[in-house]
């Protein structure tokens, strides 16, 4: 932005959250991060769901919960935080209503997230009726790894998805135990919003969540991605 166009602003605008691209000194610009509730069936049932009578739901977190340093700071007002594995895709190109036989299309790359989610607030939340921000967008609760664009890596369809805390595998699942598949995500989701360029998915996570305490080191990993270290400070 040219200084003549941030001097139109009473305050200087934030600087635009951003996530390293694998081999390249370029960076790609974060707008939105939706993510897709219960995706993996194993997970729905361990949250106490049955994914057969299920639509697909969707939350946020806001941009700047992007944390791409690879340590994710124990967070306040919570003694139970889960990590979530997941793929994370992201769009080059917008629309609304998008069929999903044009979605892959609208993807610029792909890497590897941890859902951070205050545990005990989602509960009370879900318990009051009350949305899940507090639990799911606070800062720094998207760690993710450099993006790998789909001129490198094509569209993962299927490949092992894991996590491990400390050296013991805690999530061990495979893409292609999505019950919404990426290209069913975005076209469900861009009848609800228009997508635009910058916006990001995050995909859902498979069985195995669990909490991280100080001092842990969480390893996410998808097979043609690959891995996220994350220490929790």
């Amino acid at each position: 932005m040219s200084t003549e166009a941030r001097d139109n602003f009473v305050i200087a605008p934030q600087k635009t959250p951003s996530l390293p691209i694998v081999g390249s000194s370029q960076r790609f610009p974060i707008n939105r991060i939706f993510c897709i509730g219960r995706n993996y069936a194993a997970h729905a049932v361990e949250m106490g769901h049955d994914p057969s009578k299920e639509p697909p739901f969707f939350f946020f977190k806001h941009a700047g919960a992007v944390s791409p340093s690879g340590e994710f700071p124990y967070p306040s007002e919570t003694t139970d935080v889960h990590y979530e594995a997941e793929l994370v895709v992201a769009l080059h190109k917008g629309g609304a209503n998008i069929a999903p036989e044009a979605a892959l299309d609208h993807i610029w790359g792909y890497g590897v997230g941890i859902d951070m989610t205050r545990r005990d607030l989602q509960a009370v939340a879900k318990e009051q009726g009350r949305p899940w921000e507090v639990a799911k967008s606070f800062d720094n609760s998207a760690p993710c790894s450099a993006l790998i664009p789909v001129t490198a890596i094509g569209h993962p369809q299927r490949g092992r998805i894991s996590l491990a805390v400390n050296g013991e595998i805690k999530q061990d699942g495979n893409l292609d135990q999505m019950i919404w598949k990426t290209p069913d995500i975005i076209a469900i989701l861009s009848q609800y919003f228009e997508l635009f360029p910058g916006d990001m998915i995050m995909t859902g996570t498979p069985s195995g969540v669990g909490p991280v305490q100080r001092g842990d080191t969480m390893i996410a990993e998808i097979e043609g991605l690959g891995a996220l270290t994350v220490a929790v400070k």
